[in-house]
């Protein structure tokens, strides 16, 4: 298993640029690497990959990166895992898009002799040797304490979530349902599940505000349902009545928190989640063991509006560019 120091240093690539100076495997074969994710169009999934092509190189792997247009397709992640497998590749580094349905294309891959790293969002199978990610309970619960800081002696939380298939977004809510109902303030709490697109989001939650005027605080659990649900608050003008909570960062997000339309983001670090993945895809072809039951933890930081401008939540903020 790699050190704590090891992690550490690995985690403080996201705020640095590669030196170029990192030493290379002695090794000679090259290893093929296939990364199968829920998308390619999000700021989130951009750092993942700048991690992981920084890894890439480092350990000499040939890497190739797919995944569908919307975060509900699993289908066609199902096809690229298949077709990944048809070329030869040594390892898949997978973020499944659902839990039980993307389970039987990895079992089949495996049983090819394929390595299989799991990064971001789970899968049912217990041929994944590796499981690189936020740990989503405690980001939950993380998000709560942020929705919950506020003045208000009655709560009422309205939860814009995605896929209902896709693990990693349940267990966030599960884990922001049982600290918020640690409060004795919160009076109720009301979910809709949205597409993982903006416009979607931005529907969904402009409705449920709709429906539930008493709604005074406001949760996004991935970066496509934080904007949707920040710009529905900017654009019913409920900066002022409403606490926004949003996961991940981008441009929207940043800018919508100076406007007072978001007044925290639970910020992961997706470019630790790429580099650790093909990493661990290479320690795994060169005998490597890991405890696959035990989660690699990559941190998550809590930006809010008031402390936005810090040095250190500024790297965090835009570690997308």
């Amino acid at each position: 298993m790699r050190t704590g120091k090891k992690l550490l240093a690995l985690l403080l690539l996201v705020l640095l640029p590669l030196s170029g100076c990192a030493s290379r495997p002695a090794e000679t074969e090259r290893h093929s690497v296939a990364m199968v994710v829920k998308s390619t169009e999000t700021e989130f999934w951009k750092s993942v990959f700048a991690g992981a092509n920084a890894a890439s190189s480092e350990y000499n792997i040939d890497l190739t990166i797919t995944g569908p247009e919307t975060e509900e397709d699993y289908e066609t992640q199902n096809q690229y895992i298949e077709e990944a497998v048809d070329s030869g590749v040594d390892a898949i580094v997978f973020s499944a898009i659902s839990y039980e349905e993307n389970a039987a294309a990895i079992d089949a891959a495996a049983a090819r002799g394929v390595k299989i790293v799991v990064i971001d969002s789970d899968v049912d199978s217990e041929h994944v040797s590796v499981r690189i990610g936020t740990d989503n309970v405690a980001a939950g619960r993380q998000a709560a304490a942020a929705a919950l800081d506020t003045k208000e002696e009655t709560l009422v939380i309205g939860l814009v979530n995605y896929a209902q298939v896709s693990r990693n977004g349940q267990e966030r809510e599960w884990g922001f349902r049982e600290a918020a109902l640690e409060d004795s303030r919160v009076a109720g709490i009301y979910t809709v599940n949205a597409l993982s697109t903006q416009e979607d989001a931005e529907e969904r939650a402009a409705e449920l505000l709709r429906e539930h005027p008493e709604i005074n605080v406001l949760v996004g659990f991935n970066e496509p349902t934080s904007v949707g649900a920040a710009r529905a608050v900017a654009g019913q003008a409920l900066e002022d009545c409403v606490r926004m909570v949003g996961f991940d960062s981008n441009v929207i997000t940043v800018d919508l928190m100076q406007s007072g339309a978001v007044d925290a983001l639970i910020v992961q670090n997706p470019y630790a989640m790429g580099y650790l993945g093909v990493e661990a895809a290479y320690g795994l072809l060169n005998g490597e063991t890991y405890n696959a039951a035990e989660l690699m933890d990559t941190p998550t930081s809590t930006v809010t509006r008031e402390n936005m401008f810090d040095i250190e939540n500024q790297k965090v903020l835009f570690s997308f560019n």
